[in-house]
């Protein structure tokens, strides 16, 4: 299999990386060139647009930002749908809406190309050490022509139904996450306030059935939410705010998760709702 491969940042440059280490075929693309230069000495190939890399690609993988971007490297003018030839597969491993995911699985369907979303977790560290969580969603037959690839990077690969499956499940993880990080900090704050020292008191949590994956981002900084707040907090507050317009189209409701994801958001001094 062809791979193709667009968002090469600190995460999606090392799930590339682990694509070429494996032997495909791998063609990069990347709207600054510098982006390419750790593939120099490497077996990749380069386009000159997602066009071309859609042309050279059986697979080709999306790692960008956010909607528009997904929508642009796809469908733009010069996106990987002009060059695709049918029978190819385009994975958007973004974090973003899942009905975008589902408007693009349909145009990509019209050419006889098929489409998986599937959003991915763990980070630069999991995607170097192989061990990132994907969530994929999408047709049977199709996920399983592209699992070996996403294994190179992945474990587990977790199938969760149709496109767009994998980007709520996604949402939903991030949403938790984001409410966990409340809880958290407010238990360590409390903590102190009873007289026992922040720190050694994460230290106890993380050892017990409190513990969580938000508990260890913050056990280091008695509770602080600041240095999560300076790179991930817009990325949390965009995928609360998905989640909550969701929830709303379908006439249900979040519950409580909601309101602790708020209290997180507001405490990084990126709040979902406009006071």
């Amino acid at each position: 299999m062809r791979v193709g491969f667009i968002g090469l940042g600190s995460q999606g440059g090392a799930m590339a990386r682990r694509i070429v280490d494996a032997g495909y075929e791998t063609t990069l693309w990347a709207r600054r060139a510098e982006s390419l230069e750790p593939y120099g000495d490497t077996a990749a190939k380069t386009a000159g647009s997602p066009a071309e890399l859609g042309a050279a690609s059986d697979l080709a993988c999306v790692c960008v930002v956010n909607d528009a971007d997904v929508r642009e490297v796809v469908d733009g003018p010069q996106g990987i749908l002009r060059g695709m030839s049918a029978g190819g597969v385009i994975a958007v491993h973004s974090t973003v809406h899942p009905d975008t995911c589902r408007e693009l699985a349909e145009k990509a369907a019209a050419q006889g190309i098929s489409l998986v979303d599937a959003p991915v977790s763990g980070g630069g560290m999991g995607a170097e050490a192989g061990t990132l969580l994907v969530m994929v969603g999408g047709d049977d037959d199709i996920v399983a022509r592209v699992r070996p690839v996403f294994e190179t990077y992945a474990d587990p690969v977790v199938h969760l139904g149709g496109v767009g499956a994998g980007e709520v499940a996604k949402l939903l993880n991030n949403l938790l996450f984001t409410a966990n990080l409340s809880t958290a900090s407010s238990t360590l704050a409390l903590g102190e306030q009873l007289g026992v020292d922040p720190t050694r008191l994460a230290a106890v949590l993380a050892s017990g059935s409190a513990n969580s994956f938000a508990l260890g981002r913050i056990a280091n900084t008695a509770g602080s939410l600041d240095q999560i707040a300076q790179h991930a907090g817009e990325l949390l507050r965009k995928d609360v705010t998905l989640v909550a317009g969701l929830a709303d189209a379908a006439g249900t409701t979040v519950g409580s998760v909601l309101d602790a994801a708020d209290a997180t958001l507001a405490q990084m001094n990126h709040p979902r709702l406009e006071s």
